[in-house]
């Protein structure tokens, strides 16, 4: 059927391979005065917050009916922990290259995290294989 497919193209001329591309093959109706998806509805809506407003709560994260968004706090309020959440931390080949018995108690355990995950990789492959 493919080979079939293939002929018709052979004879497609620049032209109408144009034509065909350029056309919409599916069926739309008439949109009617007053329905849905107006071009008009499709525009993006100015935000109603005001600046102040966006930079001291966070809009969108209240979860609650009758709740209100959080207020945003210093920075001294939040754990020390939190700053550390989005630091890079290295690959298996680097903590490979590096002493085992040096490595800090965070990297070692996120060596042995990645180097097991690594196995279990390799031992799947090779039942993939049999």
């Amino acid at each position: 059927m493919a080979m079939n497919h293939a002929r018709c193209i052979r004879y497609i001329t620049t032209k109408e391979a144009v034509r065909v591309a350029c056309q919409r093959t599916f069926a739309t109706g008439k949109a009617k005065k007053g329905s849905k998806g107006g071009g008009a509805a499709d525009a993006p809506k100015a935000s109603t917050l005001s600046k102040e407003i966006k930079s001291s709560t966070t809009v969108g994260a209240n979860i609650l009916k009758e709740g209100t968004d959080p207020k945003i706090l210093p920075d001294s309020d939040y754990p020390d922990w939190l700053w550390h959440l989005l630091d890079k931390r290295p690959a298996l080949s680097e903590l490979r290259r590096k002493n085992v018995e040096t490595l800090a108690y965070d990297n070692l355990k996120h060596f042995v995290k990645l180097d097991n995950r690594a196995r279990i990789k390799e031992n799947n492959s090779m039942k993939a294989k049999n």
